[in-house]
């Protein structure tokens, strides 16, 4: 019996899972990682390439902002959704350098591959990565320079820096400024620092125009209309009230019936109906509001007595721009209309309704709380107009990262060039055996950022590299590649920098995030279910529902 027993085949993984290990896994993941890495190598830089992407419902993007083409790509290797979940959190984190990030794990896979091939086990390559970031890191606060950030013009050198890579290249110093003039009204000062909350900062699209006329508006523009014509269109000394609950009579939560045996009894309906609504609007009247903004439904008859009222009113308004508005004119967010009170009303100088482009938007101006501001964006198009949002919340978070570190250092492959220099020589002096190797890899790694540059801009990247080593041997540490001009040059001068905090974050992200692909040795993955192509399809609703 116990040799009958023995022969018997001990299942302990489900029918249908799938397993690789050792080399295989990690070869896999690699492969996958440096797939997603090059798909954005050349996007990078000012004259990096555009991606057009589809989605499922035949939706079209146009972009090269590294978290946009990630996000809307379609991934299934798990490997390269977690150098995806990479960037979100870089650009959560920090709002630039997504690209970057991404290229630079590729970058470090793929030199840690080579290595792997020679027999140097994985531990052996993680520890040489690790302590070569954090020397890289120590590094990095040494190249670079402090920025003042009261001077209003190094502000929009780094904000143009961080727009030239984008399609809105052309008008970046038009819109930097304005980038700028709305981060210096939106900041303040907490137990003597900086402090930046972009929730101030509202961006608002509307087609037409040119980019050249996108404006900053000292207050919040709601991109809907007045509901009612017989309404006024401009109200001066606003008294706004901010509801968010409906002026309409709701429908019960159960069903009911109810027979009616005369027109008289529906009359009396209407009329209830008509009288409840009427209380609505004499509450509002009688604690002076004239301004009304409801993020749900105004009824008709509401309408009606609104406009005899002369409240200007706006239904139906975002969740998001109803917190806004209630932090900027200081109204207190209605739920129910019984208990309003005069001191739940905020101010504003002036609430109007202007018509920009076709359609009309309404501006509420001269609110109390002056850090509230609006982006209004012009364009030609919807598309041009969805990249200039992604360039302009990009060069946002540019600024707000100096406001919270208030250095640079140079841009162009300048900062990685130098670091890979100082990189060599240290590890060949400190660093022991094969993890000298690890480190070694590092810094080719970093010199691919500057490679890449140097090919989008047609530059010989050979040639580039090699006059880039000399130039910083002999001590020219701007130096860097001017994708514009096609040619080395001194970063500084030319204005091209970066902001410490990005550059910092971007090297964390891409050590951290090769150092997790390179751990995995055991990729076990399980048969899918039979429910599957249900569940997608319910996902795919849901999503559709989420779009419309």
């Amino acid at each position: 019996m116990s040799e009958r027993t023995a022969r018997l085949p001990v299942l302990i993984l489900k029918e249908g899972t799938q397993r690789t290990t050792g080399t295989d896994a990690r070869r896999s993941n690699i492969m996958a990682a440096k797939v997603i890495s090059e798909i954005l190598q050349t996007s990078l830089g000012p004259r990096g390439m555009d991606k057009l992407l589809i989605d499922a419902f035949g939706d079209v993007t146009i972009t090269g902002d590294g978290a946009t083409i990630l996000k809307e790509m379609e991934v299934q290797h798990p490997a390269a959704k977690l150098l995806i979940e990479v960037a979100k959190a870089v650009d959560a984190e920090v709002g630039d350098g997504t690209t970057t990030a991404v290229v630079l794990a590729g970058k470090l896979l793929e030199a840690a591959e080579s290595l792997l091939d020679e027999g140097i086990h994985p531990t052996i390559i993680i520890s040489g990565y690790k302590k070569t970031a954090d020397y890289a890191l120590k590094l990095a606060e040494e190249i670079a320079r402090p920025v003042d950030i009261n001077n209003k013009e190094e502000l929009i050198r780094v904000a143009m820096n961080a727009l030239s890579s984008k399609v809105v290249a052309e008008a970046r110093e038009y819109l930097a400024k304005i980038v700028v003039e709305a981060c210096q009204k939106a900041v303040e000062v907490r137990d003597g620092q900086y402090y930046l909350d972009l929730d101030w900062i509202k961006i608002e699209k509307k087609r037409g125009k040119s980019l050249f006329e996108t404006q900053l508006i000292d207050g919040i523009v709601l991109d809907k209309e007045v509901v009612h014509p017989g309404m006024p269109k401009r109200v001066e000394n606003a008294k706004i009230a901010v509801l968010d609950c409906p002026l309409e009579i709701e429908k019960p939560e159960w069903s009911t019936k109810i027979q009616v045996t005369s027109p008289e009894q529906i009359k009396a309906f209407l009329d209830e109906e008509a009288k409840i609504l009427k209380g609505y609007i004499d509450k509002l009247k009688e604690i002076g509001a004239n301004v009304v903004i409801c993020q749900k439904g105004i009824d008709e008859i509401a309408q009606h007595y609104l406009a005899k009222a002369g409240i200007l009113a706006v239904r139906r308004v975002k969740r998001s721009d109803i917190e806004k508005v209630a932090r900027a004119t200081g109204a207190k967010i209605i739920t129910s209309l019984r208990e309003i009170r005069p001191e739940d009303l905020g101010t504003a100088k002036l609430v109007e309704e202007r018509k920009v482009g076709e359609e009309k938007m309404v501006f509420i101006e001269g609110c109390p709380n002056p850090r509230a501001v609006t982006i209004l964006v012009r364009g030609a198009a919807d598309r041009i107009l969805d990249e200039t949002e992604r360039s302009i919340q990009d060069a946002l978070h540019v600024v707000r990262d100096l406001y919270r570190e208030p250095k640079v250092v140079p841009g162009g492959g300048a900062f990685e060039i130098e670091l890979a220099r100082r990189i060599r020589e240290w590890a060949r002096k400190t660093l022991p055996g094969k993890e000298q190797l690890a480190a070694l890899k590092f810094a080719e790694a970093l010199e691919s950022i500057p490679t890449i540059l140097a090919m989008t801009a047609g530059l010989d990247p050979v040639d580039a590299i090699a006059e880039l080593r000399k130039r910083h041997d002999a001590g020219e540490i701007d130096a860097g590649v001017d994708v514009l001009g096609c040619k080395i040059d001194n970063m500084f001068k030319l204005n091209v920098v970066d902001p410490l905090l990005v550059k910092k974050n971007v090297i964390r992200a891409a050590t951290e995030a090769a150092i997790m692909i390179l751990r995995i040795d055991d990729i076990i993955a399980a048969a899918p279910s039979k429910g599957e192509g249900k569940t997608r399809k319910t996902g795919t609703a849901e999503e559709e529902e989420k779009k419309e």
